[in-house]
């Protein structure tokens, strides 16, 4: 089943039915071990609405509101490869072999929910940056207890020029307004993510794609209950809290995002994420 945060309230999609929850809690709501169990023993209680898929348009919410974003880097070989070229001038290129090989996974924040846009917003580049991408990721989301209960679309927008300068720029090339964006639901499946599923990622110029690729989820070294398990060591998320899993899917050196771009990523069983490019004015 898919959960909706919306301006109408939470809506629920299942079996191609949609409901209307009667909770208004987005926090509440999602942060339970049982969230499967819970939201289908609830849609029992409640009236099929076929108007709320219409809606859905126009008024869907990033499934985000006191929840922080959290990100993985060096997940797959590819980022691996990326994170080393991009970075080799500062000498920091030996960094990301080390930490793709080790025990501890790399985990840094990357973005509040003021930070972060859902599907159909804007999500920005940095004025003072040249080469910015987006990096499509499977966004698990994991209860206060650590639990896995529900998957999402995730774009962790990146500054690769910043961060090539010097690995400390990391918090800069990765974390500032608009540089997160998720949705475009919350998945919320019986059993974990099908590993085998596709993360597609389409960008589109002045009505022609300029880049795309896919990857399936499988080709992550780690595993998410890995990185679900680092990031709760020492760390506490009142609220539950949005891990992303990192990337396999690079645009090539050359390309860099243009404002007007539209970035399309799709995730098999939870739904394409879809955000427009733009830049705070000046």
């Amino acid at each position: 089943m898919k959960l909706y945060r919306t301006q109408q309230g939470i809506v629920i999609e299942s079996e191609s039915n949609f409901y209307l929850s009667p909770q208004n809690d987005w926090d509440t709501y999602v942060n339970r071990d049982d969230l499967f169990d819970a939201v289908s023993a609830e849609i029992q209680t409640l009236s099929p609405d076929d108007s709320l898929e219409k809606n859905l348009k126009t008024e869907v919410l990033a499934p985000i509101n006191h929840q922080e974003i959290w990100a993985s880097g060096v997940t797959y070989m590819k980022s691996r490869e990326a994170r080393m070229e991009e970075s080799k001038d500062a000498g920091g290129g030996d960094f990301y072999a080390r930490v793709y090989d080790a025990d501890r996974p790399e985990l840094f924040f990357k973005a509040t929910a003021a930070r972060t846009v859902g599907s159909g917003a804007q999500v920005l580049i940095r004025r003072d940056s040249k080469w910015n991408v987006p990096e499509p990721e499977l966004t698990l989301f994991a209860t206060s207890n650590g639990k896995i209960v529900g998957y999402t679309c995730g774009n962790d927008m990146s500054s690769r020029d910043i961060e090539g300068e010097n690995p400390l720029y990391l918090p800069q090339a990765k974390s500032y307004d608009g540089a997160a964006a998720i949705g475009p639901c919350l998945y919320v499946p019986s059993q974990p993510i099908d590993p085998d599923a596709q993360i597609n990622i389409e960008i589109v110029r002045n009505d022609a794609t300029v880049f795309e690729g896919n990857i399936s989820i499988n080709r992550m070294k780690r595993t998410h209950k890995e990185l679900i398990g680092y990031l709760f060591r020492e760390t506490s998320f009142p609220n539950g809290v949005f891990l992303m899993t990192g990337t396999g899917l690079v645009p090539p050196n050359e390309f860099t995002l243009n404002v007007g771009d539209e970035v399309r990523i799709t995730i098999e069983h939870i739904g394409t994420l879809v955000n427009t490019v733009s830049q705070k004015p000046l």
